[in-house]
């Protein structure tokens, strides 16, 4: 069978490199996909982002199923598209998907189902923004409330970076319609983790347990991003804190949107923020919903399924997830992100990748932001490559990750040196 990814990231890559491992699968396309998607034999670009032109190409190549990766399209209503052609695809449709596009429907959605959620209050107007940040004090956080590519989040240390967001928000109109209404949120404190699943309207699949670092530099330090790194399983979701998960947040989330007659299928990603204390005691809050994988959680845990991940997929758009299951490797995945000069704020494109080490089933080199131009692989974006190693240990493939980190090269390549710190113990990482 034939199946296309819709996307041009690492997520994507990823995917579509897993999927076109099955016995089953002819040829996995990718639209538009990237310089790594373009290198491979297993997989074929087709340069298409536009839904009518992606819902033709699918008729015409008897597509089995399509799989959408990023958030745009989704919110642009490519699920809508497919399904009203009589195509299947994995995602949610675009009503569904407004628990990713606005932060506001998102957190409305949360109060009125009882998910457990930071307070907030949204604001369109500076002035009243800025009182209401005058009043709560910092640190404190502003969201953009329409997709913002990863950076529509600001966590404020003071009353003056909170006005300043609001300013760039609200005020110069830099995400645009994006940023043309925000939500304020208190500022959580505890562990950060990722809790993704399979869901098909009925039915939900628990993915493998992951966390992602947001921040620039080491430590934690630095502007928030779209995500440098992360790895799988996250030791902070014990199998206690698991069902506590599915059951506070994961299944009201899904029932709620039936309720609101929205049936919810696709992946869900629920952002959380784990305080601390015994598992039964630990406060647990959703920080943001995404109605997709993430990226970079998506490479490690993608590393890490042994068995045929389009099976599942097909299970799923036959809304029979009931009957899918994933076998994962117990080892642990750790994926590195090596972004572009000058990212987060105006990375530059246009370098070229002269060194990548050897992809093996132990280490890949998923590629984002790349392109392949006359024969030589490019920087075409921000996060521009995810190194990702699966080993024994955290410490181990952390190791691995970095070793093959130094046979990687392209100017103004900068990472973060402690990818997956948390769950090592202090004086302990490989770098």
């Amino acid at each position: 069978m034939k199946l296309l990814v819709i996307g041009g990231g690492g997520r994507e890559h990823a995917l579509a490199w897993k999927l076109a491992q099955s016995s089953r699968v002819e040829t996995v396309y990718v639209a538009p996909g990237n310089g790594g998607t373009a290198r491979s034999e297993r997989l074929q670009n087709v340069p298409l982002v536009n839904i009518d032109e992606l819902v033709a190409f699918a008729r015409k190549e008897q597509i089995a199923f399509a799989v959408v990766g990023p958030e745009a399209p989704l919110a642009a209503g490519v699920v809508d598209a497919f399904q009203a052609a009589g195509l299947k695809i994995f995602g949610p449709t675009r009503a569904a998907a407004q628990l990713e596009s606005s932060k506001d429907y998102a957190k409305a959605f949360m109060v009125r189902h009882h998910i457990p959620t930071a307070a907030y209050r949204t604001f369109t107007d500076p002035a009243r923004a800025k009182a209401y940040i005058a009043e709560q004090g910092a640190p404190i956080v502003i969201k953009a409330d329409g997709l913002a590519a990863g950076k529509g989040v600001v966590v404020a240390a003071t009353t003056d970076e909170a006005f300043d967001a609001i300013d760039q928000m609200l005020g110069d109109g830099s995400l645009g319609a994006a940023g043309a209404r925000v939500v304020i949120e208190e500022c959580l404190l505890g562990e950060e983790a990722s809790f993704i699943v399979m869901c098909d309207g009925r039915s939900v699949l628990a993915l493998a347990t992951s966390q992602d670092h947001k921040r620039l530099n080491d430590n934690d330090l630095g502007p928030n991003t779209g995500g440098m790194g992360a790895y799988s399983p996250a030791p902070v979701i014990s199998a206690a804190l698991h069902d506590r998960i599915m059951r506070e947040v994961i299944d009201p989330t899904i029932a709620g949107m039936a309720k609101d007659g929205t049936p919810y299928t696709g992946f869900l990603y629920a952002g959380l923020m784990i305080g601390g204390g015994p598992d039964a005691a630990r406060t647990l809050k959703v920080l943001e919903f995404n109605c997709r994988m993430g990226d970079p959680e998506t490479q490690p845990i993608v590393m890490r399924i042994k068995n045929d991940l389009a099976q599942v997929f097909a299970l799923a758009v036959d809304q029979r997830l009931n009957e899918a299951s994933i076998d994962w490797d117990p080892r642990t995945a750790l994926g590195v992100v090596l972004a572009a000069h000058n990212y987060p704020s105006t990375p530059r494109n246009g370098d070229t990748i002269s060194r990548l080490p050897q992809d093996t089933p132990e280490c890949m080199v998923f590629h984002a932001g790349t392109v392949l131009d006359n024969g030589t692989l490019k920087t075409s974006g921000g996060r521009v490559l995810c190194v990702t190693a699966l080993a024994d240990s955290v410490k181990s493939a952390q190791a691995a990750a970095y070793a093959a980190i130094a046979q990687t090269h392209f100017a103004g390549m900068q990472y973060r040196k402690d990818i997956g710190w948390r769950a090592i113990p202090a004086g302990n990482s490989s770098t």
